[in-house]
């Protein structure tokens, strides 16, 4: 049971900050002594500015440089600006080289050094002191320049294991404290308003320090010291608890002086009797609201499901622990590692064969999603509830999730039976990142790739080798869609925005637009965008006249293909130049042609891409109806290799289900050519799962290649005897048609059991990846970039990496940059980084 302090404990508080700024005087007198001993002995003084870009506020930056400036007997200032954090030294030549030393090689834990410009400045004799001088909100260059703020705003980090200390001892003050964080800890980017990084640019802004908070956060020796978040019961933000439909079932409002009389916990135990008894919550993270039950109530999680009409997509499942995480699934050390990173994202594991969540967490799928608590608020209610909770975002299907208390209940009020929130503003939306763990063979390396870039990943940045002579911007796609940003020598990808299908997920891309802009008084010179003109990223940038966003005079507007955006995403992020051979293989993009793309080998350049190969297109029968109800894919590639009285012959489940009618007015659309079609590797993948029985109707994005990718599995699992197919190459074209057509021969020549349906699937993802591999070993002399949201496939991707390596092809990583559409905008990005250069 948590019990709050005694109020003894924080009398003596004070005392233990006097002795940190005693310590803090004894160590300026020490050095001052020091320094004029150094003097008076002729030791020759230097002095000199750094200027230091990258991840440098909000990270505990200022007290490393004062506390090592102190250990190497140096004066001088460090103050924040919009351009990074400036430094001036003054001591000897060796000092300020150690000094520097120390700086590029042991940074703060969370800090990331870009780039530190070394100027020499004039002795000045009379400074007897280093301190840390306040922020400065002026940008020290001219405001017409391009070249925006240098910072980069960190992601949000999860609760480090000092805070969780704290937490859990009866007497600190932070004891059982929802909202406790240090400088190493804690949210970033979603409270961020303005940049520099202080709290009066946060969503803390309204929330003044007590005297405890206060005395840490002005100490630069505390490790509170400017943490902007900073915070006790006493001061900070509280928790609520509340009906639907915004009620208050329990509301702490008093100004206390002493936290014990806090009811922060009053409304976590409510919560968790409550998560006992099968209801659904609510509750209010870093990024937005999750809705949560308890994973191994059936009706709790089928309730959840019926509510908010999501019938079979995977549902993330938060675990108190790794103890906990161990019992309900299974892993590498390196997938461990992953998940207990300070990212804490949600990481795809494999689970095992017999526990007791529900089943329908994860319908008919051998992988759950599974993350670690990442704020005090989640570690105190799991350490409550003592059990497995879905923890699901909560939005509208298809829409960003919901960062506000009001927007929430009107939306999702049917949903939830109580909300827990909290009156800290969430100023950025940021969903939960989510990953899965690649590691082919022994021989490579483990790396994780990242299918949903956000919280702890996101804002993403790096440093480019050579600055730009002008600011870009990248509007992403129509799916998962992210923006990037290009400036200075930085390059910027936003944390995960969402499919823009809605007028609510269009208003949240110009929010987004709009927060970058802000933070880095960004001006674009220069917008690229998708060529699908229906796109609502590119009717923005077609109209950006009319927008929030302030742009250059002389703006201009370029497009560039989707698939050749996949690649050179990829490229990018290597910061690669030179040609690849690019495996681009998604659902849909459109292509140079007109038509649809989505299986393309693109010999591919920084300023175009030759489609050497391509899969056979099929027809869409009736157009978008055919991605629904995926039978229709299916029969198109039927259509291509028998006649009608042969398919209606054909003894498949999925079409003997279908009326001899419906089947023939599909071949009439089928002959007449009326129909559209595309040459996506992600629409196979749908018609295979429909005819192998795993599927009848599309109900999620995925759902057929996380089907097939179980299958295959299951079929290695119990090392089920290898069938062969063959995918010809027709000069530029790989015949789909005909593997389909071995495929129903396959199924229909013997009884479809269970495990020759996992072998058929198995050796679809083979055949794939041998047409792949066998494609590449032709271009050894360049490397190979698979991308695109087909290679999400984990056992698609594995194979090939394994094989490619063995034969002696480069591959190209993807790094931490989504090879599905998340990454989309990175690509366009790097297309008008290289244009007229």
């Amino acid at each position: 049971m948590i019990r709050r302090p005694k109020v003894k404990s924080q009398r003596m508080q004070p005392h233990r900050h006097n002795s940190r700024h005693k310590k803090h005087s004894d160590l300026q007198i020490k050095r001052r002594l020091a320094l004029e001993y150094l003097v008076h002995k002729g030791a020759a003084l230097k002095r000199c500015q750094l200027h230091v870009t990258g991840i440098v506020q909000g990270v505990g930056f200022r007290p490393f440089v004062y506390r090592y400036a102190l250990e190497f007997q140096l004066t001088g200032t460090v103050l924040n600006n919009a351009k990074g954090v400036t430094i001036e030294l003054q001591g000897t030549e060796e000092n300020l080289t150690q000094f520097i030393t120390t700086l590029n090689t042991t940074p703060p834990p969370l800090a990331r050094i870009d780039n530190i410009t070394q100027t020499p400045l004039p002795i000045l004799l009379s400074e007897t002191t280093f301190e840390i001088i306040k922020s400065d909100s002026h940008k020290d260059d001219d405001p017409s320049s391009p070249i925006g703020a240098q910072v980069a705003v960190s992601a949000d980090k999860s609760t480090c294991q000092d805070c969780l200390n704290d937490m859990h001892n009866p007497d600190d003050r932070h004891f059982g404290y929802a909202f406790t964080n240090c400088t190493n800890c804690g949210p970033r980017y979603t409270i961020i308003n303005a940049l520099p990084y202080d709290r009066h640019n946060t969503a803390m802004a309204d929330f003044d320090m007590c005297p405890e908070c206060a005395k840490a956060y002005q100490n630069p020796l505390d490790r509170r010291y400017h943490a902007q978040p900073v915070s006790c019961p006493v001061c900070g933000p509280r928790l609520s608890l509340k009906t639907p439909q915004g009620e208050y079932i329990i509301l702490n409002t008093s100004n206390f002086s002493t936290p014990e009389l806090s009811t922060d916990l009053a409304v976590l135990t409510a919560a968790a009797d409550r998560l006992h008894q099968g209801q659904i919550l609510a509750i209010k993270g870093l990024g937005g609201f999750h809705l949560i039950c308890d994973a191994r109530n059936d009706n709790a999680v089928n309730t959840l499901r019926l509510r908010k009409q999501r019938q079979a997509k995977p549902l993330a499942v938060m675990m108190a622990d790794i103890q906990m995480a161990q019992h309900y699934v299974t892993g590498t050390d390196a997938e461990w590692q992953v998940l207990s990173s300070q990212e804490r994202p949600i990481v795809l594991m494999s689970s095992r064969a017999e526990h007791d969540l529900s089943l329908a967490v994860a319908p008919n799928l051998n992988k759950l999603g599974v993350f670690l608590p990442y704020t005090p608020l989640h570690h105190l209610l799991l350490g409550l509830f003592k059990g497995p909770l879905v923890a699901t975002s909560a939005n509208v299907s298809g829409e960003p999730i919901i960062t506000d208390c009001d927007e929430l209940i009107r939306h999702l009020s049917h949903v939830m039976d109580a909300i827990v929130d909290h009156n800290r503003p969430i100023i950025n939306g940021c969903d939960d990142s989510v990953v899965q763990v690649i590691q082919p063979n022994m021989y490579l390396p483990a790396e994780v790739q990242v299918l949903r870039l956000a919280r702890g990943y996101a804002p993403l940045s790096f440093p480019l080798d050579t600055p730009l002579t002008q600011s870009i911007l990248a509007v992403g796609a129509q799916q998962k869609n992210a923006i990037a940003l290009g400036f200075g020598n930085n390059v910027f990808l936003s944390p995960h925005i969402g499919d823009l299908f809605s007028v609510s997920a269009e208003h949240y891309f110009e929010r987004t637009l709009a927060t970058f802009a802000r933070l880095y008084h960004f001006a674009p010179n220069l917008i690229v965008r998708d060529k699908h003109p229906d796109y609502a990223p590119s009717r923005w940038a077609e109209m950006h006249s009319n927008s929030n966003v302030e742009l250059s005079d002389t703006c201009q507007c370029l497009t560039v293909q989707h698939h050749h955006a996949h690649v050179l995403s990829v490229m990018a992020v290597n910061q690669y130049r030179e040609p690849v051979l690019g495996f681009s293989f998604d659902g849909t993009g459109l292509g140079d042609d007109g038509s649809l793309w989505g299986g393309e080998v693109l010999l591919t350049t920084l300023d175009k891409a030759q489609r050497l190969a391509h899969f056979e297109p099929i027809a869409l029968l009736g157009g978008e109806q055919a991605i629904k109800q995926p039978v229709r894919l299916l029969l198109a590639l039927l259509f291509e290799q028998m006649s009608l009285d042969d398919v209606l012959a054909l003894n498949l489940p999925i079409i003997s289900s279908m009326s001899p009618n419906t089947l023939t007015n599909l071949y009439k659309i089928w002959q007449n050519g009326s129909a559209i079609k595309t040459s996506s590797v992600g629409r196979l993948f749908d018609a295979l799962a429909c005819a192998l029985g795993l599927i009848e109707t599309t109900l999620f994005e995925g759902q057929a290649g996380m089907a097939i990718e179980a299958a295959a599995n299951r079929a290695d699992a119990i090392a089920l005897e290898a069938m062969s197919l063959n995918l010809p190459l027709d000069v530029d074209q790989w015949r789909s048609s005909e593997m389909f057509k071995q495929i129903v021969k396959l199924m229909t020549e013997k009884p479809l059991t269970d495990n020759r349906r996992d072998a058929i699937a198995r050796a679809f993802l083979h055949t794939l990846g041998d047409a792949i591999c066998d494609y590449a070993a032709q271009y050894q002399h360049i490397p190979t970039v698979l991308c695109g949201g087909v290679f999400q496939n984990k056992y698609l991707l594995e194979y090939c990496l394994s094989k490619l390596w063995a034969q002696g092809n480069k591959v190209l990583s993807s790094q931490q940059i989504p090879i599905n559409d998340g990454g989309i905008a990175l690509g366009q990005l790097w297309y008008g980084i290289h244009q007229n250069q």
